[in-house]
Formats: C-alpha cells, structure tokens, sequence
C-alpha cells in the first residue's frame, strides 16, 4: 500500500545544533512537519520559535538512555504523529587514550550513536513499511572508513552505523524505502568542544561548516543516494583510504588526531 499524506513529516534527533538545526532548518523551508530530538528543552522551544510556517514538535530527551527511543516512539504514537522521514543525526566523541577514558561515558557513546539509533530505525521503519513509503537517514562521518587510534570508540561506533545502513539499504530495496548515510568530515560544529579534540591536525587543517555538509545530506537523501560524503577533499580521503594498507591508514589517522 502507499497511504501518502500532506505534508510529510520529519524526525531528526540532535536537533539543538549543528548539522542536526542546519538539517532542521533546510526541511522546514521545503514544507515539512518537524519532531525536533534533543536533551535541551528549552533550546528546542527556541529554535521551534525561529522556523515560521512550520509544524514543529518537540521532545527533550537523552537519547543515550537505553528507554529514550522507545519512550520518543510511544509519544509520538499517542499524538498520532506518522514519521515519513527519520533523520539519526545524534551523536557524540569523546578523545584520548581508550585505556585513560571515563567508561561512562564510552557506554553513553555506544548507547546514543548506535543503540539509539539502531532503536529509532527498527521501531519507525514497520509503519513505513505497511504505507509503502519513507526515508531514513544515518549520519556516520568520514571516521567509518578506518580505525580511529585516541577515538577509538567513536570511530567505530561510526563503522557500524555505515555498514547497518548499507545493509538495511540492501533489505529494504523495493519496498519504497530508501536508507541515506551521510558521511561527513571534520565540521564546524560544537562536537570538537565537546569531544576534546579542537586543537587536533584533523580540525586545524580545515572543517567544512554544517550548513553545506546538511544540504549536501538532504539532496542526496531526496535523490535516494545510499552513501553521501560532503566535499571533494573528503571524497578523496575515503577513495585513498580503501587503497592504502590498512595498518597504514590507521597510522595517518593516529598523525591527525594528534594535537598539534
């Protein structure tokens, strides 16, 4: 069955900044419905404030807590909102030394970027199904492509959330589906601050700034794209990576996340 309806709407989750607004703000100026997923209650109300026009519903959650998306899932349920478009934005890092980091919040890390996110696609995409229709985005990042020494979790919670893409994807052809992850490089945005990392090569040689990476993001998942990497240099990066010696890779990795 196909059951569209008018306008659709979408749920992007780590919505309060970043990528996450930027992508909130380009689906709001194409008309669609918006269900807004951060921890700040009171950033959300504001940036609901900001987009005129636009249906907007929002959720303060940590989505790091293993209820939170089953917890989004039934709220949404209950008010009779339909998710056309699910966008997994939500995401964070945290650098040094494995052995050195705080295992709290390694486990919020793999919680929040892959728990959550693995949550949202399996408990939205069954609706999707049975009306023939939908999109989902990931958003994983350049970092999925190799290892990532000083980032070790991070980096492979990013692995995982491009090879669970790639293979949903696989799944879901024909269905009227489509699964997008978009992988992006070093962006402006508050993740550097928060993971430690602003003074690394890796952001000092250049980022790109989220606006751009969410346009690219956005065009590439209303064309059903399966992969989209933002910018020419991080498309080059990811083809030299898929030719080089693994072991290698992982040591130009290590170079650049090095502070400067």
């Amino acid at each position: 069955m196909n059951q569209k309806h008018s306008p659709e709407t979408v749920l992007i989750t780590g919505a309060s900044s970043g990528i996450g607004l930027e992508l909130a703000r380009i689906f709001a100026q194409h008309g669609f419905k918006l269900v807004l997923v951060a921890r700040n209650r009171t950033k959300l109300l504001e940036i609901a404030a900001t987009l005129p026009g636009s249906s907007v519903h929002v959720i303060a959650k940590d989505l790091s807590h293993p209820r939170a998306p089953q917890e989004v899932f039934e709220e949404l349920r209950e008010k009779s909102i339909p998710i056309d478009v699910l966008v997994n934005n939500a995401g964070f890092g945290q650098y040094g030394k494995f052995a050195d980091t705080d295992l709290e919040t390694q486990v919020e890390m793999i919680e929040l970027n892959i728990v959550a996110l693995a949550a949202l696609t399996r408990l939205f995409l069954p609706d999707m199904l049975e009306r023939g229709t939908g999109k989902i985005m990931n958003v994983a990042s350049t970092a999925a492509f190799q290892a990532g020494p000083l980032m070790a979790v991070y980096y492979a919670s990013k692995a995982f959330v491009l090879s669970f893409s790639e293979a949903i994807e696989n799944e879901l052809h024909g269905t009227g589906i489509t699964v997008s992850c978009l992988c992006p490089g070093a962006t402006e945005t508050n993740f550097a601050d928060r993971a430690g990392m602003k003074d690394t090569w890796l952001f000092k040689l250049g980022a790109m700034d989220a606006k751009t990476v969410a346009e690219a993001g956005y065009a590439g998942l209303m064309k059903g794209k399966s992969l989209v990497i933002p910018g020419a240099k991080n498309k080059l990066l990811v083809q030299s990576e898929r030719l080089a010696p693994r072991k290698l890779v992982t040591a130009i990795s290590r170079k650049i996340q090095e502070q400067r």
